[in-house]
């Protein structure tokens, strides 16, 4: 890791030199939720299904699953495209030290399920294999009875005052320009990660438009869908029933242009279509 220096933060690294356009869009358009551009994609589950049941083979617990995969893909292309670890704030666009998944994990599946946050770091080394052990770990130990470092921060801030509580707000967005709201309190904050991941299709809901916040860094907001079929059709007018999911994808418009973006959703959906892609470290170079 480089040196820290003047104008970084503890979580990321001022990008220098950007080009007069990247250097006024922050001052142009301030908020992240005013600049959001989403992306559908339908990702053909046929390859990766008969990838995962042979990686299960032989399991009767904590299976690999679609979730795993979406992670180490999501790993892997942010790692070769590292624009998308970028986030703006303060008027000024850095560069993530990590690449951070966050999501929800629901404890009970029931109207009144307590919620917990889950927030994991991955590196260049990252595997399909590394991604399934710590997101498994992570889910167990959510489930518990404890309560993550961001709920527990949060709920000593219940008792307050409304009157009290908007001031504490005002100062802690402060402290979130500048960055230097306490660890304490985002430590596993989603609206701090690269990702933040929503699984919709594990309730049996479709994908489609999420906000991103203005409070945080988090840059991009994915979220699955349920799986279902549809027919692949073929030339002749012949079609075959292929089990897809749909993903969609809100991103921060600001942190890199349309072609860094296509480029950036092509490659994703390629590991995906060649999970064996899953099984190789997040830095190793995929030809398109």
């Amino acid at each position: 890791m480089s040196k820290r220096r003047r104008g970084d933060r503890i979580d990321a690294k001022w990008v220098r030199g950007n080009d007069p356009m990247h250097f006024f869009l922050p001052y142009i358009y301030p908020n992240r939720a005013d600049n959001e551009a989403v992306v559908k994609e339908q990702i053909d589950l046929t390859a990766l299904n008969a990838y995962l049941e042979k990686k299960n083979a032989g399991l009767d617990a904590n299976k690999y699953t679609l979730f795993h995969a979406i992670c180490q893909a999501l790993v892997h292309t942010i790692t070769l495209r590292p624009k998308m670890n970028y986030f703006i704030k303060g008027h000024r666009i850095y560069q993530r030290n990590d690449i951070s998944l966050a999501f929800v994990v629901k404890k009970q599946f029931h109207d009144n399920g307590q919620e917990a946050l889950a927030f994991l770091k991955f590196g260049a080394d990252s595997t399909i294999n590394t991604v399934h052990d710590d997101i498994m770990k992570v889910v167990h130990s959510s489930r518990s009875e404890g309560m993550d470092a961001t709920t527990n921060a949060m709920n000593g801030f219940t008792k307050i005052p409304r009157w009290l509580m908007r001031i504490v707000m005002k100062f802690l967005f402060l402290l979130d320009y500048y960055g230097r709201v306490p660890q304490s309190l985002i430590a596993e904050d989603p609206n701090h990660a690269t990702v933040f991941i929503s699984n919709l299709g594990s309730i049996g809901l479709s994908a489609d438009y999420h906000h991103l916040f203005n409070w945080g860094t988090c840059s991009i907001f994915l979220v699955i869908g349920e799986k279902h079929w549809v027919p692949v059709f073929s030339r002749d007018g012949s079609y075959e029933m292929h089990e897809v999911v749909d993903i969609a994808i809100t991103l921060d418009e600001r942190i890199a242009d349309g072609f860094y973006y296509a480029k950036t959703i092509a490659l994703f959906k390629h590991i995906m279509q060649h999970p064996e892609l899953l099984d190789t470290r997040a830095d190793q170079p995929i030809e398109l």
